[in-house]
């Protein structure tokens, strides 16, 4: 089972290496620096392996956080190549252990993710992170068990991982525990109020049927990120299911202008135009869905029954 990323976040872990508190070189700093984007972070820790200065632990450092930038430009085989040098310089740095285990979950290798992840906790049990990441590896080979058991353990050790809770919300979601599900999300968007933990939650609200408190997580989605398609096209569903075809046009109108590719809100927003007794524009929206996805069974019966097929 593989969890779409829309769902659960893979979280990057630049660790850096002890000494990297120390004074260096600018490249230095900025291999290690956290706020280096990871173009950044990959030229300047290229320059520190070329030169080759360093001891072999900051030189671990080098590769390992080289390997993250490489990591987040999605150049997987580049990034396990400098991970498997930096547990070969230091095969007790946890950082490449985790780096690389991101790494083998990205490749959807996920026992090899799981026993990398297993490393790091044996090379310090504290690190929640690492409890975070295995629990996703494990959801996406569909251990949902493990996966529980590793949020929990990630949550016990920081209280505050935001994203801890927001992958625990969906293991409870996929088990059908509603409550628990809106709880952490609830705690997740204490700590994180972002358009994905307003989404998350309103599609738990939604699939308990309570419409009006889903229409009000996607609305508070929309003011945090009002140029994201997501928070529109899912509360203009909700007010189709409502009754609120003309709301639903608005909705759909915004989701599109920011999202034309999606498919099923130029589908929905036919539907609703149908409703509002607009032949026209509701077969101009079934066609362009068909445009978009050919064999879409719902636009094919809608345009077929308006004799536009």
């Amino acid at each position: 089972m593989r969890v779409p990323l829309s769902l659960i976040a893979l979280l990057a872990a630049l660790i850096s290496p002890a000494p990297a508190a120390a004074a260096g070189s600018p490249a230095w700093e900025a291999c290690v620096g956290l706020t280096s984007t990871p173009d950044e972070r990959i030229t300047a820790c290229s320059i520190v392996i070329e030169t080759n200065s360093e001891s072999e632990r900051r030189l671990a450092g080098a590769y390992c956080n080289r390997g993250h930038g490489l990591t987040e430009k999605r150049e997987l085989e580049a990034a396990l190549s400098d991970l498997d040098e930096a547990v070969r310089l230091d095969p007790g740095y946890a950082c490449a252990y985790n780096n690389r285990g991101r790494v083998y979950s990205s490749k959807r290798d996920y026992d090899r993710a799981i026993a990398d992840y297993d490393l790091v906790i044996k090379l310090d049990p504290s690190l929640a992170l690492a409890y975070g990441n295995r629990g996703e590896s494990r959801f996406n080979k569909g251990d949902l068990d493990g996966a529980l058991a590793d949020f929990d353990a990630a949550i016990k050790r920081d209280p505050k991982y935001a994203m801890a809770y927001a992958n625990r919300a969906l293991v409870y979601y996929r088990r059908h525990d509603m409550a628990h599900a809106i709880a952490d999300y609830t705690t997740r968007i204490k700590l994180a109020p972002d358009v994905l933990a307003y989404i998350d939650r309103g599609n738990v609200y939604r699939d308990s049927e309570q419409l009006d408190r889903a229409a009000a997580d996607y609305g508070a989605a929309i003011r945090v990120a009002p140029t994201d398609a997501r928070g529109w096209r899912n509360r203009g569903m909700i007010r189709l299911y409502q009754g609120d075809s003309k709301g639903g046009v608005s909705d759909y109108d915004k989701a599109l202008q920011y999202d034309p590719s999606d498919v099923f809100s130029w589908n929905n927003r036919g539907q609703a135009k149908l409703r509002l007794g607009d032949k026209q524009g509701a077969i101009a929206d079934f066609r362009k869905a068909l445009e978009l996805k050919p064999g879409l069974q719902t636009a094919q019966e809608s345009l077929r029954k308006l004799g536009a097929l």
